[in-house]
């Protein structure tokens, strides 16, 4: 097997938040492992908290070596020899992680949720992301969202609550909230849940910094609302420390290293009643098709990354009836279009 990887630009839609206006690019990181006839496609989307850049990413996976796994079937044993090559470097080990799936799906000529036993129908709705704006933009936004059933909504500035008071007076479809640690004070946060809760929010990522666990712990056994733990959950090692802080995590596989671990992830978070979201970066349908294939093993679903760039480079999973359903192709899904 031979890893090949290059850098890529995603050019983003006008989508983001005013605080982050001037922010028009996303690099990433394409791979390619190649075996016999076969070419399995995998992704490094590389959003600045991750701390990893293209340089970074580069340097990482020219120090894989893969000649000496014969067979896709080890992907266990292949990504624990990546997974040891150095400490950190997530969304790199995803892009390797996840052309190895493609490749073993297409060796095998079936799509990966298959070799799961799972059924991406069964998959819940995804959700549509619109980001702190002006009323006018997020009237317009919450307009375009007419294909989604569910509408995630970032908080955690004064506009809290005009921003979903305007998408209220668009449509009364239910909504998600994602605070990115926006709120400091527990009794503050508590008040704004119940508020949200009264506007049919169904649920909240994140509304306290990662640092203040006990005021979250706290926060969560009163919330009238679920609360879904991102920048507090990154790898399958964090469980413990969130299972009696919150009461779900945020599963993107850009933060656990790929599908490999994200598997794991799920069958030990259900053990331990966390609810499961499936959330992204902004990506490219070849990360955002192989979320995809284990979609129907979430609660939750925010697989709308490949819907905010102008310039995706690859076709795959496509939203039908709300539902982000992969594509019924071998592998993760993709055919490469660029």
């Amino acid at each position: 097997m031979q890893l090949v990887c290059y850098p890529y630009t995603l050019q983003l839609k006008n989508v983001f938040t005013l605080a982050n206006s001037s922010r028009t690019v996303t690099p990433v990181i394409l791979t390619e492992i190649h075996h016999g006839d076969f070419t399995g496609y995998g992704e490094a989307s590389l959003p600045p908290y991750l701390g990893e850049t293209q340089e970074s990413v580069m340097k990482f996976l020219q120090r894989i070596d893969l000649s000496g796994f014969s067979s896709t079937t080890l992907i266990g044993e292949i990504m624990r020899y990546v997974d040891g090559i150095d400490v950190g470097n997530t969304a790199a080990k995803a892009s390797v992680d996840i052309a190895i799936h493609d490749l073993a799906g297409k060796i095998k000529g079936k799509p990966c949720y298959e070799l799961w036993g799972l059924n991406p129908e069964e998959a819940p709705a995804t959700s549509f992301t619109i980001g702190i704006d002006s009323p006018e933009a997020v009237r317009k936004k919450a307009e375009e969202a007419s294909a989604y059933s569910m509408i995630k909504v970032k908080l955690g500035k004064e506009t809290d609550k005009m921003m979903i008071e305007t998408i209220r007076s668009v449509t009364d479809k239910p909504i998600c909230v994602d605070v990115n640690q926006g709120w400091t004070d527990k009794y503050f946060a508590l008040d704004m849940l119940h508020w949200c809760k009264s506007q049919n929010v169904v649920f909240v990522e994140q509304p306290m910094p990662a640092e203040q666990c006990h005021d979250m712990a706290w926060l969560t056994a009163h919330s009238p609302i679920p609360t879904i733990a991102d920048e507090s959950f990154q790898r399958i090692g964090d469980l413990a420390a969130v299972k009696d802080v919150f009461s779900g995590i945020n599963i993107k596989l850009m933060k656990c290293t790929g599908l490999n671990e994200a598997v794991k992830i799920i069958d030990r978070a259900k053990k331990m009643n966390l609810k499961i979201m499936l959330g992204c970066m902004t990506e490219t349908s070849c990360a955002i098709s192989a979320a995809s294939q284990i979609a129907s093993s979430a609660d939750y679903i925010d697989l709308d990354g490949n819907l905010l760039i102008t310039n995706d480079c690859f076709k795959g999973a496509k939203v039908q009836s709300g539902k982000v359903i992969p594509a019924a192709l071998p592998g993760i899904g993709v055919i490469k279009c660029c």
